[in-house]
């Protein structure tokens, strides 16, 4: 359900935006009401808001669909087959129905007398801005239109698509003509739009589209990628008055962000704020944690690999880390690791009574189970979609990872730069040590594993380690497989948990109580009634756990076939657009 407190003041405008906004006589009552002064141009802007993610399913389970996750089934981008001309979407005309209400108001506002009229078109902007880079980054190149378009208008409603470049280039302009003429500064609530907000976008938007150009080399426009990396450095470094938040006990301050109502406004930029008064949810806890509902997201081990230990060294370097069972492989980790997914000490409660709370296989394929979004009650949130958390949609320290990213491909991160921003974030999380003022010399073997060799820039590489670990189950990581150029991660990364060094229970959490049951043939007696038992009887069936080595090994999941294929970087655009429109080319090899 969408959105947040602008709902109420949204009934008031629904019978104007009801309408085909291209059919809206332009010399009406109405028009003037809009128009004729702030507080009415004020009233429809907050129509635009809905472009934001929707909150039901949420930027949360935007990863769901990577190689951090294990998750239940396999999306129809990557199941062989499924994604095709005719099962594709996103270019039905209610899905250009924002932009059109975005250009009729910016027509409008344009030829108003209202002083405050350029406020409300760089908000308007900002939302075209948004709009389009949501399409090129599904469609590649799109039509480009700023008006409003007319009953009969041929040439602009069967056009041909605009090149993606040319319609970045008009990203980049919106978003700059936003940050030159929204008034609004900040924002204590964190749900409004203001320049930081704006300057905020721009750097997540320029760097998808600079590691895109400089990746994607069948484009020949590498050229031109140092400018767009340019654009991060100078948005993140033009926005002001954020820090990165801290709590009283420092391994809460990360997750304290993903399950607070009120947003905490030193971090968070843009948020959208639920509201129980108003049935406004998500459905965070039941999306991770429900054993029937959602995708069951777990956490992938070769990723929970990558978590640094507190002293700054690497897990991977220890020569038994393969071997390691959970309840030590946890021990003495970046405490993110712990306000991600389920450890030794976490508990939940039930009606407000506290219940020890180890990662539970009936509701995990890994054994790294999520919390970073969920509630702690069980009830009840676990079994409706009840979760009142603020929806983070932007925050500081992912500007940081963004600029970080943008001088680490300049070539150009210095120490000074590296503590400022991949150091900071790291001391957020209790590491210690010279890797918190001291940018890497030597490359990570594992890390250049991890992503096929395709990467070797020592410092590059620790930035992409940073980024997973800060931004998992917040939406972008698909984007940054794309962008990078390495959408073979989609299929080939696997699906693996926990190190299980034999069948029978085992206790995940050091409590002298078992959790869970790996066993072969018949079922054995447990030795308590809530104990979780996992089948791994030897199985090539879809929807089976099973051991790596057998009898022991890593817990290997399977979702079902995956594959990937390069013209994936882009979605086909939908057969029924192409038969209305013969103008409209297809993307390449669909």
């Amino acid at each position: 359900m969408k959105k947040f407190h602008y709902i109420l003041t949204l009934v008031a405008i629904l019978p104007f935006a009801a309408c085909d906004l291209d059919e809206m006589p332009v010399d009406t009552a109405t028009n003037q009401a809009i128009f004729g002064s702030a507080s009415g141009m004020d009233l429809y802007a907050n129509s635009f808001y809905d472009i934001l993610p929707g909150t039901d399913v949420g930027v949360f389970q935007g990863d769901d669909n990577s190689d951090l996750v294990a998750r239940n089934g396999v999306d129809d981008l990557l199941a062989p087959g499924a994604l095709s001309p005719i099962t594709s979407s996103g270019w039905n005309t209610t899905d250009w129905d924002d932009l059109r209400n975005i250009n009729y108001f910016i027509e409008n506002a344009e030829k108003s007398a209202v002083p405050e009229k350029n406020h409300y078109i760089g908000m308007a902007r900002f939302f075209r801005a948004l709009f389009y880079f949501e399409k090129v980054r599904r469609f590649g190149d799109v039509p480009w239109i700023d008006k409003t378009i007319e009953v009969g208008d041929e040439a602009m409603l069967y056009g041909e698509r605009t090149s993606r470049f040319e319609v970045m280039d008009n990203v980049l302009a919106d978003l700059d003509y936003a940050i030159a003429n929204i008034t609004l500064t900040s924002d204590p609530s964190c749900t409004r739009i203001t320049q930081n907000v704006a300057r905020a976008y721009k750097t997540r938007i320029c760097l998808f589209e600079a590691s895109f150009r400089k990746y994607h080399t069948r484009y020949d426009m590498q050229s031109t990628a140092d400018a767009w990396f340019q654009h991060v450095v100078d948005a993140a470094n033009a926005v002001t008055g954020y820090t990165l938040h801290q709590s009283a006990a420092s391994d809460r301050s990360y997750r304290e962000l993903f399950i607070t109502k009120v947003p905490y406004a030193d971090e968070t930029i843009l948020a959208v704020a639920l509201d129980a008064s108003l049935q406004v949810f998500s459905s965070a806890n039941r999306r991770f944690i429900s054993p029937t509902y959602g995708n069951r997201p777990s956490l992938t081990r070769n990723f929970v690999n990558t978590y640094l230990k507190l002293d700054g060294t690497r897990f991977t370097d220890d020569p038994n880390y393969e071997m390691t069972p959970f309840v030590d492989e946890v021990k003495d980790r970046d405490l993110r690791l712990k306000q991600t997914v389920r450890l030794g000490d976490y508990q939940r409660t039930e009606n407000a009574v506290p219940v020890v709370a180890a990662p539970n296989f009936n509701q995990t394929f890994t054994g790294y189970q999520p919390i970073k979004w969920c509630y702690d009650e069980r009830f009840p949130y676990d079994d409706e979609s009840r979760n009142d958390n603020a929806h983070i949609v932007m925050r500081w320290g992912e500007v940081l990872l963004n600029k970080a990213e943008a001088l680490a491909e300049f070539g150009t991160m210095n120490n000074t730069e590296w503590t400022a921003t991949i150091g900071a974030l790291r001391q957020r999380a209790g590491i210690t040590g010279s890797t918190l003022t001291t940018m890497p010399t030597a490359a990570d073997p594992y890390l250049v594993d991890y992503y096929l060799g395709k990467f070797t820039n020592p410092v590059l590489l620790e930035v992409m380690r940073e980024r997973a670990v800060e931004l998992v189950f917040e939406g972008l990581r698909p984007d940054d497989l794309r962008r990078w150029h390495i959408g073979e991660l989609f299929q080939e990364a696997p699906m693996n948990g926990i190190y299980v060094p034999e069948l029978g229970e085992q206790d995940l959490n050091g409590d002298g109580v078992m959790d869970v049951c790996f066993y072969q043939g018949t079922r054995p007696t447990p030795s308590n009634p809530s104990i979780a038992f996992v089948d791994v009887s030897s199985s090539a069936a879809v929807g089976r756990i099973q051991l790596s080595n057998g009898t022991s090994g890593e817990v290997i999941w399977n979702p079902g076939e995956r594959e990937w294929l390069d013209k994936k970087y882009l979605y086909p655009i939908p057969q029924a657009a192409r038969d209305v429109n013969e103008n409209l080319s297809q993307n390449p090899d669909w």
